[in-house]
This record gives structure tokens, C-alpha cells and sequence, in this order.
């Protein structure tokens, strides 16, 4: 497979936030493109094909295999794809790439000083679905109020504070699965 180097490997082509998953996180998976040869999804050999950086940039978008994407999570929340790849036309990919960077630097935070071993994948996908001012607001509420406490409840104020702020918005952050 020819190795596709992108200038913003963060969000994918397709507009997942490559830059949040715990697969990226772990180390398991660079994104589409990220040059160590990873297996390709179909979407990235299309627009990989079509040369664009993203899909909302081909004059197909949107195509047929944006028929449901965002219907079903896999090991990320797909919900905002649609809305990430409008951001990338309406505000430009340099804005989205900064936006990234805030966020994996947010959830970085969250990982390194309030996960007690089982926030990982919660505190992910509040960063993902969560708008940035909430996530803000959320990092100096537990500066404020949560610093000095033992981890337990760090994380568990952190838990609280995203789920809080998740529900405030009508976002679910548990996976939706495909029925079997």
C-alpha cells in the first residue's frame, strides 16, 4: 500500500477525531496517513484517490459512502464527523488542527491527573463530543475544586463534571452499538 503523508493527520479524511481515539492514544493507530503503514479504510483510499485532504474537499462530498456513517460507534464516538469536516470548510483545516491540538492537550490533562484507571474511554469521548468552552470551563472548575483531593475523587469529579456538561447538551457518551 502506498504510505499517504497528510499535512493534518489528526482528523482523518473522513473527519473522525484521530487525534482523541484511544487507539491513537495507545500508540495502535497513526490516522490515514500517518506513514507507518497502517491499513488504509476505503474512505482514505478514496480520498487518497482524489487527492484531497479531506472528503468535504472532493466535489463528490457528500457520496454515497457517507450513508449512515455516523449511525453506529466502532472504538470512537463517529457522532460529530459530519460537523467536524463543516468546520474544515467553514473555518479552514489550520482552526481544526489547533482545535485538535487543544483538545488532545485537554484530554491529556484529564488522562494524566484525573483517570483512576477507568476514565480513559469516557474522558475520550467527552473530549471528542464536547464542545472546547465546555471543556475549558471543566479544566478550571478542577483546578478549583479538585486538585488537592485523592485520585479517586479527582476522577470521580471529572466524571461528574463532563457527564454533567455532556447532559446539559443532550450528548449521550456511551458508545451506540450495531445491534447483533
Amino acid at each position: 500500500m502506498k504510505i499517504v503523508h497528510r499535512e493534518y493527520p489528526l482528523l482523518a479524511m473522513c473527519g473522525l477525531s484521530c487525534g482523541l481515539c484511544t487507539m491513537h492514544l495507545g500508540g495502535y493507530c497513526p490516522g490515514c496517513g500517518g506513514g507507518d503503514g497502517n491499513q488504509s479504510c476505503a474512505i482514505a483510499r478514496c480520498g487518497q484517490s482524489h487527492g484531497v485532504e479531506f472528503c468535504c474537499l472532493c466535489q463528490e462530498y457528500p457520496c454515497i459512502k457517507y450513508d449512515s456513517i455516523d449511525t453506529y460507534d466502532s472504538f470512537i464516538s463517529t457522532r460529530n464527523m459530519r460537523a467536524n469536516l463543516e468546520r474544515v470548510q467553514t473555518h479552514g483545516p489550520e482552526t481544526c488542527n489547533a482545535e485538535m491540538h487543544e483538545k488532545m492537550e485537554l484530554l491529556a490533562g484529564l488522562l494524566a491527573h484525573y483517570n483512576a484507571g477507568r476514565q480513559k474511554s469516557l474522558f475520550a469521548a467527552a473530549v471528542n463530543l464536547l464542545p472546547l468552552e465546555d471543556l475549558r470551563t471543566i479544566r478550571e472548575q478542577l483546578a478549583a475544586g479538585a486538585a488537592e483531593l485523592p485520585l479517586k475523587e479527582r476522577a470521580q469529579a471529572a466524571a461528574a463534571l463532563l457527564r454533567g456538561a455532556a447532559d446539559a447538551r443532550g450528548i449521550d457518551l456511551k458508545p451506540r452499538k450495531k445491534p447483533k
